[in-house]
């Protein structure tokens, strides 16, 4: 699977006076500063930025019962709560990428406990809602370039696959394969070491491999090799 990292053209936020951010970029420390200051604006340029990145992410590390709708919202809603103790130790992707992941793990354990969800999304049409149900007051988070790409069949067997791996190798595989995240980054947001990172990464790719392998027709093979930490690259 090839790294698949996106580049948004996105205009830089209104620059706001504010101390020093460490290694933040300029229009990353300009949100910070704004969101702090609780400007309305700001919060509309977060959720525009990274409602769609979070909301791939989320889908790809909770089970197959789990609802990523509520755990995107309730990482929103942590990043507005905490972001007045950002202090820019790191970048705010990663930052954000961490609370996500965080959350996908309460959500596993949570529905491990209680194997049922609280809000049905295809449930009966609501009169209180004007005869929809749940799913239909959702927004629709759209397609990541990734999946345009590698719709149908395949990108089936993939995500299928990658929900049959533990869960930590599982993260490392997405965040590295599908989210291109560094493994300085992937250390922060999964707080392990460089070394834990590489190794959940290759443990992980070899963990995929097998799962395509014995599901793949020899007619229509998918190649998947896992590569050293020196052919992976930064």
């Amino acid at each position: 699977m090839a790294d698949t990292t996106v580049s948004l053209d996105l205009d830089p936020f209104p620059a706001v006076e504010r101390g020093s951010k460490g290694s933040l970029a300029a229009d990353e420390q300009a949100l910070v500063a704004a969101l702090q200051l609780g400007r309305e604006e700001a919060y509309e340029e977060l959720i525009q930025r990274y409602q769609h990145p979070v909301y791939n992410l989320v889908c790809r590390l909770v089970g197959p019962g789990d609802d990523p709708a509520d755990v995107v919202q309730e990482v929103f809603l942590k990043i507005f709560r905490k972001v007045g103790s950002f202090r820019g130790e790191s970048s705010l992707k990663t930052w954000i990428y961490r609370i996500a992941v965080n959350e996908a793990h309460n959500q596993r354990r949570w529905f491990t406990r209680h194997r049922k969800r609280e809000v049905e999304i295809d449930a009966p049409a609501d009169e209180n809602r004007g005869g929809r149900n749940y799913g239909d007051t959702l927004p629709d988070p759209g397609r990541s370039p990734y999946e345009q790409v590698l719709r149908g069949e395949t990108m089936a067997l993939i995500e299928a696959a990658l929900a049959r791996i533990k869960p930590v190798f599982r993260e490392a595989v997405v965040l590295r394969d599908i989210e291109g995240l560094t493994y300085e980054e992937i250390a922060e947001v999964l707080r392990v070491s460089i070394g834990t990172v590489k190794s959940r990464i290759l443990r992980g790719r070899e963990a995929l491999r097998n799962e395509l392998e014995s599901r793949l027709v020899k007619e229509r093979p998918l190649m998947w090799s896992p590569r050293t930490a020196e052919e992976d690259g930064r």
